[in-house]
């Protein structure tokens, strides 16, 4: 690959989610800070919203990882599940043992003892489900049950929802209002601007070991077109600008490579118009009505 041609230690821009890459932009340190302040309140559901690839995942992950250690967390990537089944991840999460022929009711009494111990040590629980718009809605129902284990002073366990938009929709359900209502705190991630987006190219580049630009302005502009701002695609349209400069020998890239990976990239918006492409437009478009203005007279 071009590590070596480049100068990394690594490849920077992966797709796998990695906490170290991590980068503070404004609205994924605002997210962040949201979770740490509701997870320490110890209140309520906790929702965090973002379109596909605005890197709900990764933001789950750090924040598991920055989380005190009187936490235990537990982890479900996958809650397409009937309600058992959603209790039998959590029970094996908590390491509860569970054997097939539990019912619900069952699997709930364990987890609660469970909870209770855990309270009793002075450990907090946070249950962290990602892509909870998957969720069918008597499983959402389940979830919001789980919340009903408590003690005279706090819940035994804490519920963190990372969905795309779709949640929200499901949410709206009147089946599932209580749950609604119990949402304290939620955050909607966004995209990047091209300042940000910017900043997130330089930051994983210096992550990967290098301090040096290996994006012209005008590349970075591009990349943040093409992508949208949207930190996933910039990921893998970075990456193939990469490899696009790395075949022609280049140190750097620039928007040429910019437009190829776009083009090899269906999602990426291939038709996007380079910086100055609204300069060549407005002297088009003044000709036009120089021309038609001398027609006139």
């Amino acid at each position: 690959m071009y590590t070596t041609h480049f100068g990394l230690r690594e490849l920077p821009f992966g797709i796998t989610p990695d906490t170290s890459y991590f980068h503070p932009c404004p609205s994924s340190q605002r997210a962040l800070n949201t979770l740490l302040v509701a997870a320490n309140s110890g209140e309520g559901f906790i929702k965090i919203t973002g379109e596909v690839g605005t890197g709900k995942t990764l933001l789950c992950r750090k924040f598991m990882s920055v989380l005190d250690p009187s936490f235990v967390t537990a982890y479900i990537p996958n809650p397409l599940l009937q309600p058992r089944g959603l209790m039998s991840a959590l029970a094996e999460e908590l390491r509860v043992p569970v054997s097939r022929d539990l019912d619900e009711f069952q699997i709930l009494k364990a987890i609660n003892y469970r909870l209770l111990m855990l309270a009793r040590d002075g450990k907090r629980v946070l249950l962290c489900i990602d892509e909870a718009q998957a969720m069918p809605i008597e499983t959402l129902e389940a979830v919001r049950l789980l919340t009903n284990l408590e003690t005279e002073k706090r819940k035994l366990l804490q519920i963190v929802l990372f969905g795309q938009p779709e949640l929200d929709r499901k949410l709206e359900d009147e089946s599932i209002r209580q749950l609604r209502q119990r949402i304290t705190f939620q955050y909607c991630l966004g995209f990047l601007d091209r300042a940000e987006a910017a900043l997130y190219v330089r930051h994983r580049l210096q992550v990967a070991g290098v301090e040096d630009a290996l994006f012209s302005p005008g590349a970075l502009a591009a990349l943040h077109a093409a992508s949208r701002g949207v930190p996933r695609l910039l990921n893998i349209l970075a990456h193939k600008s990469l490899m696009a400069a790395f075949g022609e020998r280049r140190k750097m890239v620039d928007p040429s490579h910019v437009r190829a990976a776009a083009g090899d990239t269906p999602t990426a918006l291939q038709k996007f118009q380079p910086p100055w492409a609204w300069l060549s437009v407005a002297v088009f478009v003044t000709g036009v009505v120089s021309v038609v203005w001398m027609v006139i007279e």
